[in-house]
């Protein structure tokens, strides 16, 4: 498990430092951030004309939290690119089920969708199992300088890119405000504080549930866990690829999580929360804390979705001894079925989609965070949300995904982990077994 600390490279990609990637696109001004994504790329070895692309093209999308950002994206580029079409297959929130999904039915030669949302994780494993067109083999290396530093190399796989950086994510710590302001209480700076705090608010029968996250066994446990592991000075697995995970600073981490349930603060049912889950509880004023990704600022102010717009503030998740704790990176890519029949009208949508039109429109009207350098460091962009000031004071940890058995490393660690907060195995147990069951994942490659 890499870390990344505060200012190193994904900082910058996480917007807050902009006059670090200036030389990834420069800031033309919100006035120009619903100007024509351009319609032609060059470079000295290939040309791909957009304006000339037609047809029907099949996106599979979850819905993440915002089921009318889908089609926005979709009016907004048909209105551009009128003789391209696009059919939206809707996808399961979670990634684990749209990777066996995806992976059926492009395995299984399908042509369609010629495009899909993927997570940030999967280009190694999408890559090896040939599920991926190699973007980098079709597209000038033109294309790829629109986007913020750290991203595109996370998209690559053995020296080709396969995915093209559609939004990043990253976990922050939401908070009732009005509840610490009634119990005079600071925004808290570690988890022992935050712990206490949400007791106290909720012996004074202000709220029912103390803090909220996302604890079922799935890929969200895995970001969870890894920041508290971080945190802890732990790592999933070393240099060379060898399980870490059973140690004592991953039994502290996962002894703290399971002590958020047994003490009442977070819901006996915690072991069940993914993130829509997690948020639901928060909007619907039951929760003082949420752990959540980017989008769940823009849910809590949405009067339709919320019940205490207004009432909630953001800021960097708490550590164990205080100041800035660690986030794990996420977010979403888009990726090009290699069976598809539509490559040109294909291109032609992930042009637009990672253009400042469709960029704008994702950072400005739903709070996910742009991938696209110019749109990142616009000032009208980092005024949308409160979340997108903060990046350049948090530390940042991705997880293990650099190697195709990245899926069996990551389920030998969550569905553990789960045991572990249900109470159906002790947390050192867990950890043992995830540990021997990652020394299998790893010994039918021979490590990262």
């Amino acid at each position: 498990m890499k870390k990344l600390h505060k200012g190193a490279t994904f900082a910058v990609a996480m917007l807050g430092l902009g006059s670090l990637v200036a030389g990834c696109g420069t800031n033309t001004g919100s006035n120009q951030a619903s100007a024509p994504a351009p319609t032609t790329t060059t470079s000295t070895s290939k040309t791909v004309n957009f304006s000339n692309a037609s047809g029907t093209i099949v996106w599979a999308a979850p819905p993440i939290t915002h089921t009318g950002l889908r089609n926005t994206l979709i009016a907004e580029f048909e209105k551009q690119y009128p003789k391209i079409k696009v059919v939206l297959q809707n996808q399961s929130n979670s990634t684990n089920t749209n990777s066996a999904s995806l992976s059926t039915a492009i395995g299984g030669g399908s042509s369609t969708p010629d495009v899909y949302m993927g997570d940030v994780i999967w280009p190694a494993q999408f890559a090896h199992a040939q599920l991926a067109l190699p973007l980098s083999t079709i597209l000038p290396s033109s294309f790829w300088s629109r986007f913020t530093n750290g991203l595109v190399q996370g998209a690559t796989y053995k020296g080709q890119i396969y995915a093209a950086p559609f939004f990043a994510d990253s976990g922050f710590l939401y908070y009732r405000k009005d509840l610490l302001q009634k119990a005079h209480l600071p925004v808290p700076t570690t988890w022992a504080q935050l712990k206490q705090e949400a007791q106290q608010l909720q012996k004074q029968g202000l709220v029912k549930y103390g803090f909220v996250w996302q604890g079922a066994s799935y890929e969200g446990l895995t970001c969870d866990f890894t920041e508290y592991l971080a945190d802890a000075g732990g790592s999933v697995l070393n240099a060379q690829g060898q399980p870490t995970i059973d140690s004592s600073q991953a039994l502290k981490a996962l002894t703290f999580m399971r002590g958020l349930i047994t003490s009442g603060v977070s819901p006996n049912s915690e072991d069940t929360f993914k993130e829509s889950q997690s948020m639901a509880v928060f909007d619907q004023g039951n929760a003082a804390f949420l752990r959540n990704w980017t989008y769940a600022w823009a849910n809590s102010q949405n009067p339709s979705d919320s019940q205490v717009v207004g009432k909630v503030g953001v800021t960097v998740l708490p550590s164990f001894n205080g100041g800035s704790g660690y986030s794990s990176v996420g977010g979403w890519n888009l990726y090009v079925n290699p069976h598809s029949k539509n490559v040109a009208a294909d291109l032609a949508f992930i042009n637009w989609m990672t253009g400042k039109q469709a960029q704008t429109t994702l950072a400005v009207k739903y709070s996910e965070l742009p991938t696209n350098a110019s749109v990142a460091t616009d000032p009208a962009t980092q005024n949308a949300s409160p979340v997108f000031k903060l990046t350049s004071k948090m530390h940042f940890v991705s997880r293990p995904d650099q190697t195709p058995n990245y899926p069996q490393i990551s389920q030998a660690l969550y569905s553990n982990v789960n045991a572990a907060l249900s109470g159906t195995v002790s947390p050192s147990k867990a950890l043992q077994d995830a540990q021997q069951q990652m020394k299998q994942a790893v010994s039918t490659s021979g490590g990262l």
